[in-house]
């Protein structure tokens, strides 16, 4: 006699493993360090001529931000990630913070947690200048690393939009 428990039990558990298999997608590589650099930091600093906008800081939240940035260069990403956690507990709406957690989180191979902290940081920040591109630009690397490639392309063309240069002659 056929045990209707134990097989729904297993026709369950299948139908789980299955969902499970179909969500997990293609596996995420984190972006490196040099690779950021040369697509999101080092192109918005080229044109970082234009209109720069900055918000007034809190000390200890610049100083978190500080031991994240060190934590970021010695690979450590769990730990800057984690020091970028307190700083925006005391300044959750600062759109410097948001846009270093962004990167460390595309470092961290976290690209939908990247995207929504660079969109934050957008959202909250200047329309215009290199904080607005560094948005743009992580917001299309993120993109990019889910496989997203018209949306890649859309934010990278935005990001040129950012810099405003002073009119010649002026």
């Amino acid at each position: 006699m056929i045990d209707l428990k134990r097989c729904a039990a297993k026709g369950l558990f299948c139908l789980l493993l299955v969902t499970l298999v179909g969500c997990a997608g293609r596996s995420a590589t984190p972006v490196q360090e040099q690779e950021m650099e040369q697509r999101v930091r080092a192109p918005a600093r080229e044109d970082s001529a234009g209109i720069q906008v900055y918000p007034l800081k809190n000390p200890a939240a610049l100083e978190l931000a500080a031991q994240a940035a060190d934590a970021e260069q010695q690979g450590q990403h769990d730990q800057a990630a984690v020091l970028l956690e307190r700083a925006l507990r005391i300044q959750p709406r600062d759109p410097e913070l948001l846009q270093q957690m962004a990167e460390v989180q595309l470092q961290r191979g976290q690209f939908q947690q990247a995207l929504a902290f660079a969109t934050r940081s957008h959202d909250v920040g200047p329309r215009v200048g290199e904080l607005c591109a560094r948005n743009w630009r992580t917001m299309g690397l993120a993109h990019e690393r889910l496989g997203q490639a018209s949306a890649s392309r859309k934010a990278e063309d935005r990001a040129e939009r950012c810099m405003v240069v002073r009119p010649q002659g002026l």
